[in-house]
């Protein structure tokens, strides 16, 4: 299912050599099992997009999925929270990857969606299905949080879903999120930072200062950014012209 291999671009952190292949990721689209008014969906992402400031699209994608938790890219944030069950889920991802020979960086975080959209697919349309249908209330919630907020991500999250084949409320979803408290305001991330930091205790009385080195600026958090291997854009290139 070559149309995750573009969205999982798509999803990743923007960079210049996506502006290479817009011609390879629009026709992969408009090959793909999505239907005609999602196709057109996506590719005006694709369109508008790459054909924008690119600087102000990075600045935007940090905004969005790198302050806060609600937007995490990181499929077992919204299931596990800080939980130990968290660790235990990672590794069994990670050997489906390692049984499916998906090699990832140590620094790679199994769970990352852009790297679990690369993984599914490379396991044939019925087996992306039931990936993508497995995480389906993650991606329906995505989708509706990014719809709350008038971006236009939110229309790959909703190919996602389409394409998992799944059957999600969306309007249940909706209900559920206007509820919520956005957690990415400059005071809600404090108050994260603060829960979090660690205070050591010693003798020196200054060990129990913490360090403003650990605290996050007014920019965007980047610890949750991984890289994909860009060697994929070959790779789409090559579906494509097939």
């Amino acid at each position: 299912m070559q149309v995750l291999q573009v969205i999982s671009l798509l999803l990743d952190y923007p960079k210049v050599e996506l502006l290479e292949v817009v011609p390879e990721l629009r026709a992969t689209v408009r090959n793909s099992a999505l239907s005609s008014a999602q196709q057109q969906a996506l590719d005006g992402f694709i369109v508008r997009r790459t054909s924008g400031d690119f600087m102000d699209w990075q600045s935007e994608y940090d905004r969005l999925f790198e302050r806060g938790r609600a937007l995490s890219l990181l499929l077992f944030e919204h299931v596990h929270g800080e939980s130990r069950d968290r660790g235990q889920a990672m590794v069994d991802l990670m050997q489906q990857y390692q049984q499916a020979g998906l090699d990832i960086g140590v620094k790679e975080l199994p769970d990352y969606i852009p790297l679990y959209l690369e993984f599914l697919a490379t396991q044939g349309e019925e087996n992306a299905r039931e990936g993508l249908a497995e995480v389906g209330h993650i991606l329906a919630v995505l989708a509706v949080r990014l719809e709350q907020r008038e971006c236009d991500y939110a229309e790959l999250f909703r190919s996602l879903l389409e394409l998992s084949q799944v059957q999600v409320d969306l309007n249940d979803v909706r209900a559920q999120v206007e509820k919520e408290k956005r957690d990415d305001t400059p005071k809600e991330l404090d108050k994260v930072w603060e829960e979090e930091m660690v205070t050591f205790t010693g003798n020196d009385a200054t060990s129990t200062c913490p360090t403003a080195q650990n605290r996050p600026g007014e920019g965007q958090r980047r610890d949750q950014y991984i890289p994909l291997n860009l060697d994929q854009l070959s790779n789409v290139k090559n579906a494509a012209d097939a």
